[in-house]
């Protein structure tokens, strides 16, 4: 075995031979908690062979365990996925928790005291009855000690449920746990009831002489004995009679109180697991209750009501969660992954992320927020300033004219409201939901924030939105206005500048003479980029004058490269199937 101070994983040879002997341990552990008590209460055959056997064989068993777990490597509390394989911390740690329990009840405490008071000589029979019986009697008490190795068992089963995964349903296997612990303690419950009778010399004021049960199959003994033990311990009365005796009276106090004890646990227990088995459910059902009372309070119409209701129920499908607090505890990267895998049958749904850079769908869908829209419901109103545009995961939306004629329908992996958020127009057509629609929405800041890192995609929407400008009637110019505008004003400034260089250079002028005619070019040459930019506002201005600043004689044109490099060949339109939308 290796000895480094601190490794990642056990070994996986190790690691298999471990599983099964912490199995086989579980099993002799079960085993022995079982059959120890009923044989010490029910058996007077206490040195036969068999019983001896398989006493010996389970002491030696456990105690190889005890070998074992000093060349056991621990998990770290603080990271349990570094095992510590350091024997001398090992073993300074078993020493300081389970060793002195797990040895006390491995060694044959029974056997040892019967060894060092066992009589050879032919009298010991007749001359020393009594004391045979007592020393066979105390015997019985130091067998109980064996016991103590339901600790084991607790800590078996606590290590396969961490180790070996088991958690994932430990849910289910605290209540299996519980139950079993309440059914063990019944068991040694109804032993000892029996016990102590019989250590007594079965008193005739005892329950098991009074049920003439000293000569019975040991089958009957143990199930009146059971039968008493859980009558006390459920509290519904004291078997066939009750307590005639102060001992049989203090065994059925402590029955009583281990029962309500336990009664209490699981109460508790299954209460609490029952919670927690779905806790989204609950909170599903508590925030409907929540919105139940607020429209009560509000005193909000039937239909309304309904509507409401219906939009919870499609919403959320029984189950609450705090998506954003959630995603937000994550790391970036790991928050990233986890929308990405929730929003993948809306990217493999949608043409335009198909073909699209990775890198840009990555970016688009960690921004998109999930909306729900019942039918009959206006997720878009024309002539209204767009905020966002929306990607339909499912369901089914009209594009209404303002005629109130439905101009096209579109569903699962089409987008629409792009065309505003390009323009800063308003908008020029309504959408409504025919069905039941869950949407992706993209806020205008993140959707400017996107494509100014990718130009080339702003230019591929722009060439889908002039295409569905064209579809439904409308200007397809409006998507290059803000290229045309800055095209047309670049070159209108460069000619008022190169008009005034080549005019100073033949004609001597004066400063106030150049300010002038600077000003009164540059108002002239920008008087149709404001009238055009007015019409396209809808708004019409009478009389228009522009003063502008005086501009200083420039040294050479080269300053304006920049100006004359924005009147570049627009980007060629891209067709598309995604339909048409406002």
């Amino acid at each position: 075995m290796r000895t480094t101070s601190t490794v990642l994983f056990f070994d996986e040879n190790y690691d298999f031979v471990r599983f099964y002997w912490d199995l086989c341990m579980l099993l002799l552990l079960v085993a022995n908690l079982i059959i120890l008590p009923v044989a010490i209460s029910f058996f007077n055959d206490d040195l036969s062979t068999r019983w001896i056997a398989f006493n010996c064989l389970s002491d030696t068993i456990f105690l190889i365990d005890i070998v074992v777990n000093f060349r056991t490597g621990i998990m770290q509390q603080d990271n349990a996925e570094q095992v510590i394989l350091d024997p001398k911390l090992i073993a300074k740690h078993y020493l300081r928790t389970w060793f002195f329990l797990d040895l006390i009840s491995s060694i044959p405490l029974d056997y040892i005291f019967l060894i060092f008071n066992q009589d050879f000589s032919e009298s010991f029979q007749i001359l020393h009855a009594g004391r045979a019986l007592r020393i066979l009697r105390l015997a019985k008490l130091l067998s109980l000690v064996r016991l103590l190795r339901l600790s084991r068992l607790v800590r078996y089963v606590s290590q396969w449920e961490e180790v070996y995964f088991l958690n994932m349903a430990s849910v289910f296997m605290r209540i299996f746990n519980l139950i079993c612990m309440m059914l063990l303690i019944g068991h040694w419950s109804g032993c000892l009831q029996f016990l102590v009778p019989m250590l007594q010399g079965f008193p005739p004021n005892s329950w098991v002489a009074i049920n003439e049960l000293q000569e019975a199959y040991w089958l009957e003994q143990y199930s009146w004995a059971l039968f008493k033990a859980m009558s006390h311990m459920l509290c519904i009365g004291y078997g066939r009679f009750p307590p005639q005796s102060l001992t049989d009276m203090w065994l059925t106090m402590l029955s009583m109180i281990s029962g309500a004890t336990c009664y209490a646990l699981f109460l508790g227990h299954a209460t609490n697991l029952i919670q927690s088995l779905d806790s989204s459910r609950r909170q599903y059902r508590e925030k409907v209750k929540q919105v139940e009372e607020y429209m009560a309070y509000r005193k909000l119409p039937r239909e309304m009501r309904q509507r409401i209701t219906e939009y919870f129920e499609h919403r959320y499908q029984g189950k609450f969660f705090d998506e954003e607090l959630i995603l937000g505890e994550l790391s970036e990267k790991l928050r990233e992954d986890v929308i990405n895998y929730n929003c993948r049958s809306l990217v493999a749904s949608v043409p335009f992320f198909a073909n699209a850079d990775s890198n840009f769908v990555s970016d688009v869908v960690t921004k998109l927020r999930y909306e729900v829209f019942q039918p009959g419901d206006i997720i878009i109103k024309e002539g209204t300033i767009g905020s966002k545009m929306y990607f339909i995961q499912e369901g089914i939306v009209d594009i209404v004219m303002a005629n109130g004629e439905v101009a096209t329908s579109l569903s699962d992996g089409s987008y629409f409201g792009e065309i505003c958020l390009l323009t800063n127009a308003r908008r020029v057509a309504s959408v409504r939901a025919e069905t039941y629609c869950n949407l992706f929405s993209l806020s205008v800041d993140h959707f400017n924030a996107v494509l100014d890192q990718y130009p080339l995609m702003r230019r591929t929407m722009e060439s889908v939105a002039a295409e569905r400008l064209n579809k439904i009637g409308k200007n397809p110019n409006l998507v290059a206005h803000r290229e045309d505008d800055t095209t047309s004003e670049g070159n209108t400034i460069n000619a008022v500048v190169n008009a005034l260089a080549a005019e100073a250079e033949h004609v001597s002028l004066s400063d106030d003479s150049v300010a002038r005619l600077s000003e009164r070019s540059l108002g002239l040459a920008l008087q149709p980029l404001q009238a055009a930019s007015c019409r396209m506002a809808g708004v019409a201005l009478p009389g228009l004058g522009v003063a502008a600043a005086a501009l200083p004689r420039p040294k050479s044109e080269h300053d304006f490269s920049s100006a004359q490099a924005l009147s570049a060949a627009p980007a060629a339109f891209h067709k598309s199937d995604a339909g048409i939308a406002p």
